[in-house]
């Protein structure tokens, strides 16, 4: 293999496995700018994959070559629904974040497999007829070196998950509800004094990381797994969480850690195609991520500062 398509390979694979994680990390990014944690990614993903999947099943033969890319708005959906779980019992309820997060976690795996046992009467569906596939585009695929790397036979969905961590961090530190989302985060009583309403913006947080969580696992299922089943989101969640922090909760920077973890996570599956790595047993690059992100987690949730009010639970004042 050449040098230009050994890097064009790794390119497409880190994109790739990317796109989930920065779309999810951007979702936990809104929502703990808000001051909520979300450590319910993990199930949304799942819940996002699952509708996915399901309805490229279902509408395949309805919407043809269109079924992948509505079924990612479809897991979008589901997912912003099913974060209204968290988003009530934390800001209406005031429940534990970690706890409502947790059992999210554990109530949509659970009930992803029971409905297709129910509905296909076995534990995991059949593989989808279409899936994302690969684009190249018009005119910049023929640019010497830069086009075949880039912009031929690449992943579609990483470019507009790139444009959307852009748009992101836009919303964020350059608009008005960027600013009041921020602020309930920082010191939701002074905001309050201020005229904005705290629960409010808590819940458009929550309910964005829902719909942009639901993306990532639709994403992941159609591009990745190509099925549904218990361990179709495996840790993706929480690699999710860990760009997030590692991108210091900026849509920016949480784009560049989940392109880092993407890369890490490719390597074992194009591994056994690159120089040196080859011989890298393939046990130790299926683990590689994992272990990145603790030590991640080790080395920089010390030192990185979210949201002053992160995780704590708000009380009008009367």
């Amino acid at each position: 293999m050449s040098v230009v398509g050994t890097i064009a390979l790794i390119v497409l694979a880190t994109l790739t496995y990317s796109t989930p994680l920065i779309l999810t990390a951007l979702g936990g990014t809104f929502s703990e700018r808000s001051g909520v944690v979300n450590v319910g990614l993990e199930g949304i993903m799942v819940m996002g994959a699952f509708s996915a999947v399901v309805f490229n099943l279902e509408m395949a033969d309805q919407f043809g070559a269109w079924t992948p890319w509505l079924a990612i708005l479809v897991g979008g959906a589901v997912g912003l629904v099913f974060s209204l779980i968290h988003a009530v019992a934390t800001i209406t309820f005031r429940a534990d974040h970690i706890i409502s997060g947790t059992v999210v976690n554990l109530m949509a795996p659970a009930l992803g497999v029971f409905l297709i046992k129910a509905w296909y009467g076995k534990g995991q569906t059949d593989n989808i007829t279409y899936n994302l596939g690969y684009y190249s585009f018009p005119g910049l695929e023929k640019i010497p070196v830069l086009g075949p790397i880039f912009f031929k036979n690449t992943f579609l969905p990483a470019y507009l998950a790139i444009l959307i961590a852009v748009f992101a961090w836009f919303v964020l530190f350059k608009t008005r509800f960027g600013l009041r989302l921020r602020s309930v985060g920082e010191n939701p009583q002074a905001a309050d004094t201020l005229g904005i309403n705290v629960y409010k913006f808590r819940y458009a947080g929550v309910l964005i990381s829902g719909l942009l969580g639901g993306l990532g696992g639709a994403v992941f299922a159609q591009s990745i797994s190509g099925n549904f089943s218990v361990g179709t989101i495996v840790g993706q969640g929480f690699i999710s969480m860990a760009a997030m922090i590692f991108g210091k909760w900026n849509p920016l920077g949480a784009m560049g850690a989940a392109l880092f973890f993407g890369f890490a996570q490719s390597l074992s599956i194009i591994g056994a195609q690159l120089p040196i790595i080859s011989s890298i047993p393939p046990i130790l690059l299926q683990i590689a991520p994992y272990l990145m992100t603790i030590i991640v987690l080790v080395a920089f949730l010390g030192k990185a500062s979210g949201p002053k009010a992160n995780g704590r639970n708000y009380i009008k004042s009367k």
